[in-house]
Parts: structure tokens; C-alpha cells; sequence
């Protein structure tokens, strides 16, 4: 595919504050290394906030073996990916991970963020597990290390895979729609202070440029995916200018796109009518707190974090992880964590390696396995352990 389009930058980028009645915080907010980076989308027309626009496209190599970042996470997140380690063992992938660990609640060790940062870099492609993010704030950085990774590599679009799985049953089956998420800014930006003794006041940040490209984003997956509709998710009714700004590119790009049909829906009516009626979803995409919220909404439709893969994307790297973020603290060492998600995470990322007949065997194999309906682990509704499951994938393979 070939992508051009044009930037002209300005020397600062437009941003909401919420209740921001402190001035001189407004004039002393320093937005540093916002980079001005190509994105991902076929040419339509000059645009005065893209450039150059480019995917961190599959990646294709001679044969011999891949080279993978894996972040292996907190909680389950080792667990789980020493069972993809023995899956792709078993099914012959040529992938050689660089297993590099950083954690937030195991700082004695844990690798350093450049570390991390480097070896994505690198080799582009990553598996990554939950990073535990904590709940109580003991000084220092307000920017988590999720939140660090995905703006230093700028990780700007999250793309969770809402799919039914055959022979698994819930409320609503024959699910199958898409999340796309903007998760560089919004009110996860870290830049929250106390104003006076008592009063808390976090800034919500909604620029031209990162609305613009999440939109593009979604619309160039739609008509690269056969998909009908994308549906824009907003709260501009209350936020009239950080969401109106968003819903404004979003109708922008939806000129642009005259084949596929575009909607704008409301949060908490979406909540509802997901709920509802999912049915009506082909693609969704909004803000990143929204999509925190939908994505996790969204799995619980279809079986659960343990079910939904999901991936992130920049211009240059993609990383594979779970669609719904959760590390399953209180399952460590029980053998109990569902491995569908990662396995199927994984097999995402061998079809981004262009390995697509390893990707096609094992994803084949793991929904074979479900559909058996005999080795199903504790969220599923049944009684079977990890290893139980990951030796019935390896077991199965052809």
C-alpha cells in the first residue's frame, strides 16, 4: 500500500482541561516529546495533521527464525506465556522470544523502561502480558509503566477482537465486532495536581492530531476488513469541547469513507445498547477511557478477559496482548487462568509475521479444544487447569 499525506505542525497542539480554573498551571504545563510521527492510513486528501502515513506493516524476512519481545506481565502473565512458549514448541513456529520482565510491583526485578523500550524497538513485533498497574499513588511519576510504554513507543490505536467462540455459550452468541481505542491521551495523560487542600483537579487532554488519526485508523480497518460501520463513542453532549473536537474528525474522516455508514453514539447509551443489542456493532472507535471501559464491557459478552485477544499499534511496532487488561493477581501459582486470550494473541501475531499457516494451526487447534467441550478452565465453567488446557492445544495439534 502507498500512504502520503501532509502536516503542518503548530507550535502547540489543542488540549481540554476539566475545571482547570488554575492559569498559571495552564501556562506552565509543558507538553514534551509529542512527537510528530507519520501514521497509519491510505491517501485520501491533504490533511493539515497527518504526514507520511505509514503502518508498522506485517513483516516479512527470510526464512529462519523471528525475533519476539515477550513481556511475560504480573500476575498470571508467566504462567500463561510459558504455555504459549510450549505451544509454539510443539507446532514448530519459528519465533525466538527475548523475554525481557518489567514490573511496577516487582521493582527489585524488574528490567529497566529503556530496556523494554529498546527491544521493541528492535524487533518491532512483541507479546506482552498485564503490567500491574497499582491503585494507591506513594510519590513519584504519575505516568504508569503501561502508560509510558505505549507513549514512548507511541502506541497510539488498541484493537480488541470481540468474537464468539463455537461450542462456548453465552447470553449472546455469534458476536463478532471491533474496538478501537485511542490510548496516548485523553484523561490518561498522568497530569493531575492539587489545586488548593482538598481539590483535585486532572487534566483531560483531546487533540486534532490524535483524534484524526484513531479515526482514520478505524475507517482504513473497516474497509481493509469488509466491515459495514463504524460507530464513534463520545460524551460531546457534556464535553463539548474535548469530545466535539473528537466527534469533529471522526465525521471529517467519515466524509472520506462514503461506503461505509457512520454513527455516533452516546457512552452510557452505548453501555446500554451493548448490552441489549451488540448485534448492531461492527466497528466501534473512541477516546481512550471509553474504550477502557467498552473493552472490558465487550469481553464480558463473549466469556471474559480470558477469551478476547487484542493488539497495539504504531507506525513501527505492534504489540500483541490481551484484549480485556486484567493480571489475575489472586490467581497466581492456582493453575486456574483461562490461556485462550494469549494463545489467541499470539496467533494474531504470527499472522503480522506473515506466519499464517503456524497462526491458522494453532488458533484451529485452540477453538477445536473448546469446542469439544471437555477441557473448559474455571471461567469457562468448568473444572480443568492451565496445564490441562495447554497439553490438550499441544496434544491436538496435527
Amino acid at each position: 500500500m502507498t500512504y502520503s499525506m501532509t502536516m503542518k505542525m503548530k507550535p502547540f497542539l489543542p488540549f481540554v482541561i476539566s475545571r482547570a480554573t488554575n492559569i498559571t498551571l495552564m501556562r506552565n504545563i509543558m507538553f514534551k516529546n509529542w512527537p510528530h510521527i507519520p501514521i497509519v492510513f491510505r491517501t485520501l486528501h491533504q490533511s493539515d495533521v497527518l504526514q507520511n502515513a505509514t503502518i508498522a506493516e506485517p513483516i516479512s524476512r527470510p526464512a529462519g527464525k523471528h525475533t519476539v519481545t515477550l513481556v511475560p506481565g504480573d500476575g498470571v502473565g508467566p504462567e500463561l506465556m510459558g504455555g504459549v512458549r510450549e505451544v509454539f514448541k510443539a507446532a514448530g513456529v519459528p519465533v525466538e522470544f527475548e523475554e525481557v520482565f518489567i514490573s511496577e510491583i516487582s521493582p527489585n526485578i524488574s528490567a529497566s523502561l529503556n530496556t523494554v523500550l529498546d527491544s521493541f524497538r528492535r524487533n518491532k513485533v512483541g507479546l506482552k502480558g498485564i503490567i500491574k498497574t497499582p491503585t494507591t499513588f506513594k510519590g513519584g511519576a504519575l505516568q504508569t509503566l503501561n502508560m509510558r510504554i505505549r507513549r514512548e513507543l507511541d502506541l497510539f490505536a488498541n484493537v480488541v477482537l470481540v468474537r464468539s467462540i463455537p461450542g462456548f455459550q453465552t447470553r449472546h452468541n455469534n458476536l463478532d465486532f471491533i474496538i478501537i481505542r485511542e490510548q496516548t491521551e485523553g484523561e490518561y495523560s498522568a497530569l493531575e495536581h492539587e489545586s488548593v487542600k482538598g481539590v483535585i483537579e486532572s487534566l483531560k487532554i483531546v487533540t486534532r492530531k490524535n483524534s484524526m488519526r484513531i479515526a482514520k485508523f478505524a475507517f482504513d480497518y473497516a474497509m481493509r476488513h469488509g466491515r459495514n460501520k463504524v460507530t464513534a463513542v463520545h460524551k460531546a453532549n457534556i464535553m463539548k469541547l474535548g469530545d466535539g473536537l473528537f466527534i469533529q474528525c471522526c465525521e471529517e474522516v467519515a466524509k472520506m469513507y462514503p461506503k461505509i455508514k457512520f454513527e455516533t453514539m452516546i457512552i452510557d447509551n452505548c453501555c446500554m445498547q451493548m448490552v441489549s443489542n451488540p448485534y448492531q456493532f461492527d466497528v466501534m472507535v473512541m477516546p481512550n477511557l471509553y474504550g477502557d471501559i467498552v473493552d472490558n464491557l465487550a469481553a464480558g459478552l463473549v466469556g471474559g478477559a480470558g477469551v478476547v485477544p487484542g493488539e497495539c499499534y504504531s507506525t513501527s511496532v505492534a504489540v500483541f496482548e490481551q484484549g480485556a487488561r486484567h493480571s489475575y493477581a489472586e490467581a497466581v501459582g492456582k493453575n486456574i487462568a483461562n490461556p485462550t486470550a494469549t494463545l489467541l494473541a499470539s496467533c494474531n501475531m504470527l499472522k503480522h509475521l506473515h506466519l499464517e499457516y503456524h497462526s491458522k494451526l494453532i488458533e484451529d487447534t485452540v477453538l477445536k479444544v473448546i469446542k469439544g467441550g471437555k477441557i473448559t478452565t474455571q471461567d469457562m465453567g468448568g473444572y480443568s487447569s492451565t496445564t490441562d488446557f495447554i497439553n490438550a492445544v499441544v496434544h491436538s495439534l496435527p
